[in-house]
């Protein structure tokens, strides 16, 4: 069986937050700022009051799916999915609402990314085991920019090499290793050269 390759969208083959920022701002003069890294405390109004959570998923909800279209190519990302696509299923597993799946498949079509594309919504270690499973790989790799998720994958599908990736180079600093990850890399050429030797070795990963 050939390998197979589950990877995240934004933040890792598209930009989002620096986008959603000039949106929010333009839209709704609301200020996002990610150096803490915390995007649940990283959006305020002009006199510094922090939006609630519940107010936070409602402007997500308005970026996703009518201003999808502002977002923009992680460098590398298109050329490195196309090379490892000569030898592996690829996957593309985002945490959108089930509506947005048509909308995401056309948005990464147009950057030349065509393939496979699943919502879904909460821990990705459920989906991710049961996609390994229904392509009976031979080995697997997870790559994925928030490390609540890379805990769920070694919960549920520990045998899946996990790599954390931050592309937003602002955000990046800012955002700690994922201890439940195997490796941290934040830039596709290299990530490529990283999932390549996964393949090679053709072992699940150790726990």
């Amino acid at each position: 069986m050939k390998p197979l390759l589950i990877t995240d969208c934004d933040e890792v083959l598209l930009h989002m937050v620096r986008h959603f920022g000039t949106w929010l701002d333009e839209a709704h003069a609301i200020d996002f700022r990610m150096s803490g890294g915390d995007f649940a405390s990283s959006m305020a109004r002009a006199d510094g009051t922090v939006l609630e959570r519940d107010e936070m998923w409602a402007l997500l909800d308005g970026f996703f799916p009518a201003q999808m279209g502002r977002q923009t190519l992680v460098p590398h990302a298109r050329t490195a999915l196309a090379t490892l696509a000569e030898q592996a299923d690829i996957v593309v597993l985002t945490n959108l609402q089930d509506h947005c799946r048509s909308h995401r498949i056309e948005q990464l079509a147009a950057h030349g990314i065509v393939h496979r594309v699943e919502c879904n919504q909460g821990g990705k270690g459920t989906p991710v085991a049961r996609l390994v499973a229904e392509y009976g790989a031979s080995v697997a790799v997870f790559v994925d920019d928030l490390a609540v998720h890379h805990q769920s994958v070694a919960d549920e599908a520990p045998g899946v090499h996990r790599l954390h990736m931050v592309s937003e180079p602002t955000l990046a600093p800012h955002v700690p290793p994922a201890p439940a990850a195997h490796a941290r890399i934040d830039d596709w050429t290299e990530a490529q050269r990283w999932i390549e030797a996964r393949f090679a070795e053709r072992a699940p990963a150790r726990t």
